[in-house]
């Protein structure tokens, strides 16, 4: 099981690199599940989620973040991590899934 983000599908100014590596991890996903197989390989994709990886900005920063980010997405909210859990658990529990790329973003990608 791989993690990658939502840069590669729909990147900022400024992502560059991290759009790239996201891209590159879902055509890493696509290629391990051939050369692998019968080795089940997929990904998940999470967009913005509230976890100690934003820890480096200062709280009113981190707040912010979060509200315009979640004004802006569809489901009205950005995820926690029970949602990123319940797509790894879909992928774990399901045999009929390889070389796929689960993307829970609150339909990020969308807007």
């Amino acid at each position: 099981m791989l993690t990658t983000g939502t840069a590669g599908r729909r990147p900022l100014p400024g992502s560059t690199v991290a759009a790239s590596l996201c891209g590159a991890m879902e055509s890493l996903t696509r290629a391990l599940a051939l050369e692998l197989a019968p080795i089940r390989v997929n990904a998940v994709s999470p967009g913005v989620v509230r976890t100690d990886v934003w820890r480096e900005l200062p709280q009113d920063e981190q707040s912010g973040l979060f509200e315009s980010s979640a004004a802006s997405l569809p489901v009205g909210r950005v995820g926690e991590p029970a949602d990123i859990a319940e797509a790894y658990l879909y992928l774990m529990r399901g045999g009929y899934s390889t070389g796929s790329v689960v993307v829970v973003d609150g339909g990020g990608v969308l807007v």
